[in-house]
Order: structure tokens, then sequence, then C-alpha cells
């Protein structure tokens, strides 16, 4: 079974600037695929009205000190 979940492109303002839904397994199924969007800023990833957790930026830190699995605050 799949849920909805959204991941919000958060700039650095803190003003989400964009949102893409779509639907995972699980939370960190979800996680996983939102990684993606971190090339472009902070992203905030949502199962409804649920705050799942922050990723960080890919461009917050050189990649050879990305850590994998992604840098991510579990709310």
């Amino acid at each position: 079974m799949t849920q909805q979940y959204r991941a919000y492109l958060v700039g650095e303002d803190g003003v989400f600037r964009s949102a893409e839904a779509f639907e995972a397994s699980s939370d960190d199924a979800a996680l996983i695929f939102a990684q993606q969007f971190t090339r472009h800023g902070k992203v905030e990833v949502w199962q409804l009205g649920r705050k799942i957790a922050v990723l960080d930026s890919e461009q917050s830190s050189p990649p050879s000190a990305r850590p994998f699995p992604p840098t991510l605050t579990r709310q």
C-alpha cells in the first residue's frame, strides 16, 4: 500500500519555492525519493499534515563530505 507524500523545496528565506507530490510505500522510501531534489536546496518531506524530515541541500557541503544515506532531520 502506498501513501501520498510531498517534497517541498525551501528557499533561503524559509519560504516554500515549489512542491512535488509523489507516492511511496514507507517514510524511508519517501526520503530516498525526495533526496533527488536536494540538488536544488533544502527539502522538507511531508505525509499529509505530518512532517517527516528536513533534507539538507547537496550544495551545503562538498561532494566528498556528503554522508550517505542523506543527511536529514527526523521530525
